[in-house]
């Protein structure tokens, strides 16, 4: 019998079966603290285990949101729902879902050069790699004694948030993130989903925001339509990440953002006063210059920002949000800003072409943008330019 029963009182079924019991509550306490003890050991500032079991409520919004189209055309745990609240789909026989969490919040500094476009606190350096090191360090462990553990972080495989608040880390806030008790938002989730028999959380964590609303009303596109849903065609995070032209009706509220949007977790007090605020990792990247950005080839730019989600890895992507930032703060005196949107302006690529004339007309540099155009996308900029721009061509 491993050393490990005999140490926690978990005694085998039968000399055929695989599977293990445990003698009585307290060994399984012990076990379960054991495992999580591995977890924050390795780094994770909060661990909790849910229970391995179709996640019926995030299963209901998913189908219920995708239905009234608010996820736009957003993939991700939407693609699937009914696998990706199924911990069992991932992991036969699985009996619990050990949920680990990693703090990235670290105060923002000023940026070093200007203009620079902000990147989301989450999306600064790969803190999904220090998160896992928590998880699989569990994972290891759990698999030295014999039983079946699989790590799942950032694949979009299972639904990490409600998975969360199953194990008891905290509550879902109105800005629909989960605010974890006494620690605020700033987190990546990730989990370990396994057949060993863990002692799972049995109590929720009780609502914290009360009647505050500042998440909502502090969205820069009012994006969160009610407490807990976000439609996602007007959630900047999401915009910035989508393919294709983006929305006329958002680019101003974009600002300097260049990647995901910390807004609603900005103004909320349980994330303002409690996060566990820890010191910027020297490879932190919270600004990038937007004019040496626009200067990279393809290659370059997609190391830059190579733990960015970008969609089918295309860098114009980046670019289209690049030069709409610059639209937005940029000064229209400065030559270097001049040169670059002139230089995009005539790009071979008319989806750049199209938002070069935009951040052009931000910026009343209407002597760079042209008067007739062929490609539909650039035309249909041009038409939708305000009348006064129109005219000032």
């Amino acid at each position: 019998m491993p050393e490990w029963c005999l140490r926690f009182g978990i005694v085998r079924l039968s000399k055929k079966s695989p599977k293990f019991d445990v003698a009585d509550r307290a060994a399984c306490v012990a076990y379960t603290d054991h495992i999580l003890s591995i977890g924050t050991s390795g780094g994770l500032d909060r661990v909790g285990v849910a229970p391995a079991q179709v996640m019926q409520r995030a299963h209901q919004a998913l189908v219920e949101r995708k239905a009234a189209g608010l996820h736009d055309t957003m993939q991700f745990t939407y693609r699937n729902p009914a696998r990706s609240t199924d911990p069992q789909s991932a992991v036969a026989d699985a009996k619990a879902m050990i949920v680990g969490a990693y703090s990235y919040a670290s105060p923002l500094p000023d940026p070093q050069s200007r203009p620079s476009a902000r990147v989301a606190r989450y999306a600064w350096t790969e803190y999904y790699e220090s998160l896992k090191v928590g998880l699989f360090a569990m994972r290891d462990e759990l698999r030295a004694d014999g039983f079946k553990a699989v790590v799942f972080a950032d694949d979009n495989s299972m639904v990490d948030r409600e998975a969360a608040y199953l194990a008891g880390l905290g509550w879902f806030g109105k800005n629909a993130n989960v605010l974890i008790e006494g620690a605020g938002s700033f987190f990546v989730l990730g989990s370990v989903i396994t057949t060993a028999p863990l002692m799972i959380n049995d109590k929720p964590v009780a609502d914290g925001c009360g009647a505050c609303r500042r998440c909502i009303d502090a969205c820069p596109t009012g994006a969160i339509i009610e407490p807990g849903t976000v439609d996602a065609a007007k959630c900047l995070a999401w915009l910035i990440q989508k393919p294709g032209i983006f929305d006329r009706k958002y680019r101003e509220a974009l600002g300097d953002r260049i990647y995901g949007c910390d807004d609603c977790q900005e103004v909320c007090p349980p994330t303002i006063r409690l996060s566990l605020s820890k010191p910027l990792r020297d490879d932190a990247r919270p600004w990038i210059n937007v004019l040496e950005l626009l200067d990279m080839d393809d290659e370059t730019l997609l190391a830059r920002v190579d733990q960015w989600y970008i969609a089918e890895r295309n860098p114009d992507w980046v670019r289209r949000n690049a030069l709409l930032v610059l639209g937005n703060i940029g000064e229209g005196t400065d030559a270097r800003v001049v040169s670059t949107i002139a230089r995009f302006i005539e790009h071979p690529d008319p989806m750049l072409r199209a938002h070069a004339v935009w951040s052009a007309a931000r910026l009343n540099l209407f002597s760079l943008i042209p008067m007739h155009d062929t490609a539909p996308l650039v035309v249909d900029e041009l038409q939708n330019l305000p009348l006064a721009r129109q005219q000032a061509i």
